[in-house]
């Protein structure tokens, strides 16, 4: 049986913390880089004290390690603070955009619990930038500043490095759910949903044209899209020109999309293929025609009990 990588993430956190025991004996002010940029001089009102990480911050309950310090690295002194801020990453790592992610923003979010802070390194924070930052885009959120790689040391002994490093290849509209629970949140998050044929997808500028066949859709979930958006329908993939989406290999048939519309374009956010006899499927457009309330009720239900 391989073994666990949270167990290795854990045994990285333990050489970290020896290497900074090292370090006391040396001049060395690991203090220096966060007290001057990151942290910016802020004067906590808490002293830094360990608690166990909650089961509900779900962005890192799971995490490899049981208790983290507060105030956190992103300046949260409480934890109502750190679990209201985190819970709006949460469907980020649903999206498997790289599977450091929850290594990198838990970092920040819930530090492991040690004498010294311990930070990610810039090389962890710019790999999961690169893969996550697309997907963000995609639902019209850019990433923050908070977040800006700069801000982090280079890479020492004493800061995280990347633990897994491989990337999610798949475009992410394309990484469907199968259940109708799943769909039925996707539908909830978008602000149209449309049954459409394609066709023809273009190519330009790193992102796919999709443009729809004029007499062949349905919108099932109108939103905020006016008659001059549907007249000529035509959807945008963005930074996915050349990742693959396998639901897009054959053209024929009708597609169930769901998407945003973000300054004046509509950004796809997820691509089904159209199956009549997809019982989960059927179950979530039935719910999509349902009164327009019921989404929010869903939704809420949804995150309540989530594990």
């Amino acid at each position: 049986m391989s073994p666990c990588p949270w167990d290795a993430l854990g045994a990285v956190l333990l050489v970290l913390a020896q290497g900074w025991a090292r370090s006391m004996s040396q001049e060395y002010d690991y203090y220096s880089w966060p007290s001057d940029s990151f942290q910016q001089g802020r004067f906590y009102t808490k002293q830094p004290q360990c608690t166990d990480i909650p089961a509900d911050l779900q962005l890192c309950h799971n995490v490899g390690y049981k208790r983290m310090r507060l105030p956190n690295l992103l300046e949260h002194e409480s934890m109502p603070e750190v679990k209201q801020q985190a819970s709006s990453w949460v469907p980020l790592l649903a999206k498997r955009c790289h599977s450091d992610t929850q290594v990198f923003l838990c970092s920040l979010f819930a530090p492991v619990c040690l004498d010294r802070p311990i930070y990610p390194c810039r090389s962890l924070c710019e790999v999961v930038r690169d893969s996550c930052a697309p997907v963000m885009e995609s639902y019209g959120f850019p990433w923050p500043e908070m977040l800006n790689c700069n801000k982090f040391p280079f890479d020492n002994d004493l800061c995280i490095t990347v633990q897994f490093g491989n990337i999610s290849k798949i475009c992410t509209q394309c990484e469907i759910e199968h259940k109708a629970d799943g769909i039925m949140e996707q539908m909830c998050s978008s602000d149209f949903v449309v049954k459409m044929r394609i066709k023809e997808i273009k190519k330009e500028n790193g992102e796919r044209r999709l443009v729809a066949a004029q007499k062949k859709k349905k919108l099932l979930k109108v939103g905020p899209l006016k008659r001059k958006d549907t007249k000529k329908l035509v959807l945008h993939m963005k930074n996915a020109g050349t990742c693959p989406c396998p639901q897009l290999d054959d053209l024929s048939g009708s597609f169930l999309v769901m998407g945003r519309k973000v300054g004046g374009r509509l950004l796809v956010l997820a691509i089904y293929r159209w199956e009549k006899k997809n019982k989960e499927m059927k179950f979530a457009v039935k719910f999509i025609k349902s009164l327009a309330e019921t989404c929010s009720t869903f939704c809420r239900n949804m995150h309540r009990v989530a594990p």
